[in-house]
């Protein structure tokens, strides 16, 4: 069987195509200088594994000999995975945004050799259908016109140019106040589904950071409404397809208004952002339910996302068999066999029926409650949750027998600094060492692993690193630290957090636009200097980085990072008023700003009651930094929020804000009347 130049890279996605008959090279200086040498216009397809319609088009136009005969000998063919290379993906996603007024994957450039992009698109089909045009043709067409209209090409790829530089320019500055974050919870609000919880109509994509806005400007504001919305869609989420009923863990997004219906990818994002959720839900309800959904999920994780080395890994297919959703749905009489006369009750409260609710399938869904099923069947509802874990162990260990679905067992920074934190919020409401010793082994995995001296980098496999880290993986990694750090306060994880966001001032920030660059100023220059500022399925680089610094400010007092928290903030804040949806995750930065973040030192943990009952209030503007013994606190002392505290015999607590402190305080109801 052929190879071509991917064989040598450590992507799966990279991999997967490194047996087509298209002589494709990774994105390195090879292929760019090939393009140039040879004066051929380059063919760039950028995907990832676990991306269904990517699959698709490889498998009609990538696997095609008369196609890939074409393409080799008309183009440079350049295969990027976005995951690994967010830049160049950043970049041409803008480019077909203008182009199309939409983006999405497979994403196909094609580009002069100097990267700049002419024609643009997603998923082609192979030949002409539907008025749309096929792959082959608009090969033969591009080809033709680079050869007989160059200048025609030359004007297309500046105009493209032209309109790119000017998105990058984005800033209406305005001053921080209360009304912003107003103005921001009306306009999210109107977006919600108030039937199914969510926001807009089909697709739904979980939007953790939205939620979590809600819930924060509900407690600022008083207004139970936007508490009863993010609760409405945390549990409409977690009964509907979208959560692995049996297996635990979110899929990528429904496809329908009603969460039933998944896009059965699992990343490992999505399984990071959505439990922080059900932690939060879980402080303001003290509802068992939101915990039993966030143990369910950093569960799957630790079961099935986890590296021996201690890494997260990143993705699962939707697919298994060439069958999107094969591996995660059931008929009716295959549950009856396995489950006999348990059966009846797990298919009435799993809405499991004969004819199935997708495809001639069952999607496991619930819409009952405990005490419907329980009366139905004149049993105890204590009765009836222990015949569902039984049930949902033994469906589990057959499924567990099928054909997986593939995983792309790379293992990016950014995506485990967010599972991190993850683990961390886990750990403060569950007190399951489990969680804590995952965050923090996965941290000594990065520092021995994917390190070249003081920069960080962005992705490893097959026991190498490489890619200079972006934004997002030190801005995550910064916070994650952090977040670990507050249950643990290791010297270590504060100086580490400290060393990184001076190196990110030093090296990412645009002081002409008041944000950071995705790149830093050593790396490899592409056409333009890429921004990421839109909360979507991530969190933006600058919000992260934002919160980052503001924390770093607080805990060391050095002026140059609340600084650049303000300088950012007051770039978006307006943007972020009128279009919330793309500014989640800096709404809530701002409104810790806004707030004044309380800053809470326990100090011996002795007596755990009161430790619990702050880890478990919902105080989501505070840092809380929990001292178990002398020796952190005196480590500490050379920092300003840990200066002039003194280690006790019995369990004191500090509370902090606008530069007055308490005295310390030995009782539930004292703390209480200082928060």
């Amino acid at each position: 069987m052929a190879e071509n130049n991917l064989i040598h890279e450590t992507s799966p996605y990279l991999l997967q195509h490194a047996h087509n008959p298209v002589d494709w090279y990774g994105w390195n200086s090879e292929a760019l200088k090939k393009a140039k040498d040879e004066n051929k216009p380059i063919f760039l397809s950028i995907g990832y594994s676990s991306c269904h319609w990517c699959h698709v088009m490889a498998h009609e136009s990538f696997e095609n000999e008369e196609v890939a005969q074409f393409m080799n000998e008309n183009f440079v063919n350049i295969k990027v995975d976005r995951e690994e290379r967010p830049d160049i993906d950043d970049i041409y996603q803008k480019v077909c945004q203008i182009a199309t007024g939409q983006g999405g994957w497979p994403l196909s450039i094609f580009l002069t050799p100097d990267q700049k992009p002419f024609y643009v698109g997603t998923y082609f089909p192979v030949l002409d259908s539907y008025g749309r045009p096929g792959f082959g043709s608009i090969c033969r067409q591009l080809a033709q016109a680079w050869k007989e209209k160059p200048h025609d090409i030359e004007k297309s790829a500046n105009n493209f140019l032209d309109a790119l530089n000017k998105t990058e320019k984005i800033s209406t500055p305005s001053k921080l106040e209360r009304t912003i974050l107003d103005e921001a919870a009306m306009n999210l609000f109107q977006l919600g589904d108030s039937t199914y919880g969510g926001f807009g109509s089909a697709p739904k994509f979980p939007n953790a950071a939205n939620v979590s806005f809600l819930f924060r400007y509900a407690k600022l504001s008083g207004l139970s409404k936007f508490t009863e919305f993010g609760l409405k869609t945390l549990k409409k989420m977690a009964n509907g397809g979208i959560f692995d009923q049996i297996g635990g863990g979110f899929h990528r997004y429904s496809t329908d208004a009603k969460w039933l219906v998944p896009h059965f990818e699992k990343m490992l994002y999505d399984n990071a952002l959505i439990p922080v959720n059900y932690a939060e839900a879980f402080q303001i309800t003290k509802d068992p339910f939101y915990l039993d959904i966030l143990k369910k999920t950093l569960d799957f994780v630790l079961r099935e996302m986890t590296s021996p080395e201690g890494g997260f890994y990143s993705a699962y297919d939707a697919d298994s068999e060439g069958v999107e959703g094969k591996f995660y749905v059931w008929k009716k009489s295959e549950i009856k066999e396995i489950l006999g006369d348990d059966s009846d009750i797990f298919c009435l409260y799993y809405d499991v029926t004969d004819g199935g609710n997708w495809e001639g399938n069952n999607i496991l869904c619930n819409n009952l409650n405990i005490s419907t099923v329980a009366f139905n069947f004149g049993i105890t509802e204590e009765k009836v949750r222990e015949i569902l874990q039984s049930c949902s162990k033994k469906l589990l260990d057959v499924r567990s027998k099928r054909i997986a679905p593939g995983l792309d067992d790379k293992i990016l920074v950014s995506w485990n600094a967010l599972m991190i934190t993850a683990f961390a919020k886990g750990c403060r409401v569950t007190n399951d060492s489990r969680y804590l010793n995952a965050a923090k082994t996965c941290i000594s995995f990065i520092e021995d692993n994917l390190f070249s001296g003081d920069k960080l980098l962005r992705t490893y496999k097959n026991k190498t690193a490489k890619i200079d880290g972006y934004l997002e993986d030190y801005s995550y990694f910064v916070n994650c630290l952090l977040d670990v750090f507050e249950i643990e306060p290791d010297p270590k994880y504060l100086k580490l957090a400290l060393k990184l966001g001076h190196h990110l001032v030093d090296h990412f920030w645009d002081s002409e636009n008041n944000s950071f660059f995705m790149t830093s100023d050593n790396h490899e220059k592409l056409i333009i200097r890429p921004k990421s500022n839109y909360d979507l399925s991530l969190p933006s680089g600058n919000s992260v980085s934002a919160f980052a610094m503001l924390r770093l400010f607080h805990l060391s007092q050095e002026k140059k990072f609340l600084e650049i928290t303000e300088k950012i903030m007051e770039s978006q804040a307006q943007m972020a008023a009128e279009n919330p949806f793309g500014f989640g995750y800096l709404l809530n930065t701002i409104s810790i700003y806004l707030e004044k973040p309380i800053e809470i030192t326990i100090i011996n943990t002795e007596n755990s009651p009161l430790c619990k009952s702050i880890l478990l209030e919902y105080l989501p503007n505070s840092i809380v930094v929990t001292i178990q013994n002398p020796d952190q606190l005196s480590a500490l002392s050379q920092y300003p929020f840990f200066a002039g505290k003194s280690f006790e015999d019995k369990t004191s607590v500090f509370v902090c804000k606008n530069f007055t402190c308490s005295l310390p305080l030995h009782t539930i109801d004292e703390v209480n009347s200082h928060l």
